[in-house]
């Protein structure tokens, strides 16, 4: 039982929480992170996919940002963004994350590869894309299903088809 009221009117009964959502932070937040790598002039471009899966073996079907991607000028020779995702990209280097055999926990490794600085930017923009707090922006500026490629001259937002 719970000591709930609507509009001053008490509610009795069993309540189950609704969605929990992260909080949802204003677009001027996410404006320094992207700025951070589009100042870099090694990156060429970068982007995400942001949708609503229709099938979620019955949890609810919620909007959500995935596989953020960057290119940079070593990257011109593919087209695969998955081969571009910042945790698997292979110019941009990497943090692996690994168990210690001697203590059994699990942490990061030191930064592996060429500037750890555009890395750690890289990591930022996808932690800040894909971490739920920019949810409500993303989707009102982009729209649902919908593959997103950010360049310095513009937004190209094209559709995007998933299962």
């Amino acid at each position: 039982m719970t000591n709930r009221n609507f509009l001053g009117i008490p509610v009795e009964g069993d309540y189950t929480a609704g969605s929990t959502r992260t909080e949802q932070k204003p677009i001027e937040e996410l404006q320094p992170i992207l700025q951070a790598v589009l100042d870099d002039p090694t990156i060429i471009e970068f982007g995400w996919r942001q949708y609503t899966p229709y099938f979620n073996d019955g949890d609810p079907c919620e909007f959500s940002v995935y596989g953020t991607w960057v290119r940079t000028a070593e990257d011109a020779d593919t087209d695969d963004e998955y081969e571009l995702e910042v945790d698997s990209h292979r110019s941009l280097g990497k943090r692996p994350y690994r168990k210690d055999p001697e203590t059994g926990e699990y942490g990061f490794l030191p930064y592996e590869g060429p500037d750890e600085a555009r890395y750690d930017r890289c990591r930022a923009l996808s932690g800040a894309v894909e971490g739920g707090h920019f949810e409500t922006v993303l989707l009102d500026a982009f729209g649902d299903h919908a593959t997103i490629t950010v360049r310095r001259d513009g937004i190209h937002v094209d559709f995007y088809e998933h299962d």
